[in-house]
């Protein structure tokens, strides 16, 4: 049975229940995950980093699953820059097609903040603004959005997902507290921090360290043999094979 099917029969299913990645659930998964009201994370720069294939996000959505962002700490650029995250997801999923359903920014919005909330145990209390809940808020400086120009048509949605940039954020508010105003982390000497950790992850490994790499490059043969043909050639269609329908 698939790995999703395994965690329904054990009662696992369920709005509490977020899959981490879903790029290879099969079509009989998703409808499964739908109807139990379990949560989709979808880390798509990490997967592309990873070569893990590319998560079918356009059938999720049009099955109604609710489906958060995450990064997994392996983003593009070895950072967790959320705008680049959205941005990237926006544009992944575009189908050719003329009529065919693409992800619109609204909905790549919710994923980061709404619906991501959701897939965690502070779902009540956070990712939406809305009285009673945490004061949790990005401003950013529009004039970094809007230059030169910009359509009076577009949205600020639109504006937001398709331009904003990390070095646009003015502050961060969480549970009403400022953690960044004007572009400085607010109690923290960023410079000193960096410096510390540069010189904390540049000391020799140890023994355990070493243990570990060493086991890992033992393990990488037999690990790549055993799923050799996890891939078949033939399934291929038309030129790629990203992810997975049966």
């Amino acid at each position: 049975t698939s790995a999703l099917m395994h965690l329904h029969t054990l009662g696992l299913l369920g709005p509490r229940m977020t899959v981490g990645h879903g790029v290879w659930l099969t079509a009989k998964d998703i409808e499964l995950a739908a109807e139990t009201g379990t949560n989709i994370c979808h880390n798509c720069s990490s997967n592309l980093r990873l070569r893990s294939g590319i998560a079918p996000l356009n059938r999720f959505e049009e099955c109604g699953i609710r489906v958060g962002i995450g990064i997994d700490e392996a983003g593009i650029n070895d950072d967790c820059d959320m705008l680049q995250e959205m941005r990237l997801v926006l544009k992944l999923h575009r189908e050719p097609g003329v009529d065919d359903a693409v992800p619109t920014s609204e909905q790549v919005l919710r994923m980061g903040t709404e619906h991501g909330a959701r897939t965690t145990p502070f779902g009540a209390t956070i990712g939406t603004l809305e009285a009673g809940k945490a004061a949790d808020m990005v401003l950013m400086k529009w004039d970094q959005i809007a230059r030169p120009y910009l359509d009076p048509d577009i949205s600020v949605i639109d504006a937001v997902l398709h331009r904003a940039k990390t070095t646009g954020v003015d502050t961060v508010l969480v549970g009403g507290t400022p953690i960044l105003r004007e572009g400085r982390i607010v109690g923290v000497n960023k410079k000193e921090v960096l410096k510390e950790l540069a010189a904390s992850l540049g000391m020799p490994l140890n023994d355990v360290e070493r243990q570990r790499r060493d086991l890992s490059r033992q393990l990488y043969e037999p690990v790549k043999k055993y799923w050799e043909d996890c891939l078949e050639e033939e399934t291929r269609d038309p030129f790629y094979r990203m992810n997975s329908k049966t």
